[in-house]
């Protein structure tokens, strides 16, 4: 294990050349203090998670102190922003210390979030407010238990300065971690300058990052087809995963849609309480153009701005790139469907989805709409419908007595399939967590913080969100839905 300072970091996407990024150092804070760190994610960096803790260490997850093999960047890129076009954004106030290598032998961004301004903070400070970064170390790493890609949260580090919003509010900075930061903006930046060498410059990249083995095996002749192709797939599966938690991002513009496939940008996301397809969080999302049931459309939507800047290398002839990228296009609903059909399937305890568990589980969704019930623990609660033998009866959520119909012919198609009630149990208890970050605890705990210094609600919802599928009984509090007058009805950006 290594010392951050000594860390071998890689500086690969710097590497492509000055088109792609800016050299920025990060700008010093005042008093940097630890706040919390994820030392499993430390030490499958090849960190050792004993030196974060010290001094030495703590400067440079503050951005005091460079680590001695680290060229620190901040990218730039485009972006469609609630539908409107946006030539250039970039890293505003994210600076790229640079990849380390995983013990799965990945290489893995470094970037300190709230790091200081950048060429591209538009008139921003280049700070976050330490709210956005308590959320974003809860929720990604809720994400990442929960097993659905996403950025990670190595650290987060009070600033010791005060960071001017609406009001002064304590900063921070969230050391945060991904397979890479490309985003489909980072296409669209170069599209919309008609650069074909650096598309396929950045394509190239991609490809060698993250789809190398699919395009090898699936597209040897035609790569950048194979590179869309593997993108479409990634999200679609990435996004039936947010649909099956309840998960809705705020957020989707295509400068937050990453290639790796991963959940990126956790500003005013939320977990939905109360079962509402049409569901909205985000106080900036007047017009619900990222509603919980959109989300699926709006990817597909991204996902043609990919392909339309990928289309120059796509084929020799407009009309055949225009072909192959509508067909991938195509695919994405089907991928999705199977995607989501499969998920939701195990969420009712079936083993893969056929035309009954469609139903089934349509009818299911109906109920918990009409009846207002809580999406998380409605699944949860199917568990107890099946008898438990010697092991923990939740009863935390007790089902409406207008269930019960639904529950008899859900009983009898398990028994059809030949599903006894003790596998049906277990692959509920797998596929239903109990816990989610709650958004009246998870506003309490950065209330906490932010107005009183006080950490301990933080610490406990990490805690207990580690390990979210598991009875917690010490934590049960934090699995409750709001009650009276807690229920948060708009999330905010972490800008």
């Amino acid at each position: 294990m290594a010392s951050i300072d000594q860390a071998e970091f890689k500086n690969s996407y710097l590497n492509l050349g000055e088109r792609f990024s800016t050299p920025q150092k990060p700008t010093p804070v005042p008093e940097p203090h630890l706040i919390r760190l994820n030392a499993n994610l430390a030490n499958f960096l090849g960190l050792d998670a004993r030196e974060l803790n010290t001094l030495e260490a703590i400067q440079c997850l503050a951005g005091n102190r460079i680590p001695a093999n680290s060229q620190p960047l901040a990218a730039v890129y485009a972006g469609h922003q609630f539908g409107q076009w946006n030539p250039q954004l970039g890293d505003g106030r994210a600076i790229l210390l640079g990849e380390l290598q995983g013990q799965d032998q990945n290489l893995y961004d470094v970037q300190l979030k709230g790091g200081g301004q950048t060429p591209y903070s538009r008139m921003g400070d280049g700070r976050s407010p330490l709210g956005p970064v308590l959320r974003e170390y809860v929720v990604s790493e809720t994400m990442a238990a929960l097993g659905i890609a996403t950025t990670r949260a190595l650290a987060a580090v009070a600033s010791g300065e005060r960071v001017v919003r609406d009001q002064l509010l304590p900063g921070a900075v969230l050391t945060r971690v991904a397979q890479s930061h490309i985003r489909i903006g980072t296409f669209q930046y170069f599209s919309a300058r008609q650069d074909i060498k650096a598309i396929q410059q950045l394509a190239d990249y991609v490809i060698h990052r993250h789809y190398r083995d699919y395009v090898n095996e699936f597209y040897p002749d035609d790569p950048y087809t194979g590179l869309l192709a593997a993108v479409v797939n990634a999200q679609a599966r990435l996004v039936a995963q947010w649909m099956s938690v309840g998960f809705i991002h705020g957020v989707m513009n295509t400068d937050n849609m990453l290639l790796s496939g991963e959940t990126i940008d956790y500003g005013p996301c939320a977990f939905m309480d109360r079962y509402n397809p049409r569901q909205v969080y985000s106080s900036i999302d007047r017009q619900g153009r990222y509603a919980y049931s959109n989300q699926p459309d709006i990817a597909r939507w991204n996902l043609s701005w990919l392909a339309q800047a990928l289309l120059p290398l796509m084929d020799k002839t407009e009309l055949g790139a225009v072909k192959k990228a509508e067909k991938q296009l195509e695919q994405f609903v089907t991928l999705y469907d199977d995607y989501y059909q499969t998920f939701f399937a195990r969420k009712l305890g079936f083993d893969k989805a056929t035309e009954k568990t469609v139903e089934v589980c349509e009818a299911w969704l109906s109920l918990l709409a009409s009846e207002d019930c809580d999406f998380t623990l409605s699944f949860r609660a199917l568990a107890d419908q099946l008898g438990a033998g010697e092991e923990v009866v939740e009863n935390i959520y007790p089902l409406p007595e207008k269930f019960q119909p639904w529950l008899q012919h859900w009983r009898a198609l398990l028994t059809e399939q030949g599903i006894s009630s003790s596998q049906a149990r277990q692959t509920l208890l797998k596929s239903n967590p109990l816990f989610i970050p709650r958004n009246h605890v998870l506003e309490a705990a950065i209330n906490m913080a932010t107005y009183n210094e006080d950490f301990t609600l933080f610490h406990q919802l990490v805690d207990a969100l580690a390990n979210p599928y598991d009875y917690q009984p010490e934590y049960l509090q934090l699995a409750q839905p709001p009650g009276p007058g807690q229920e948060i009805v708009a999330t905010f950006c972490g800008t």
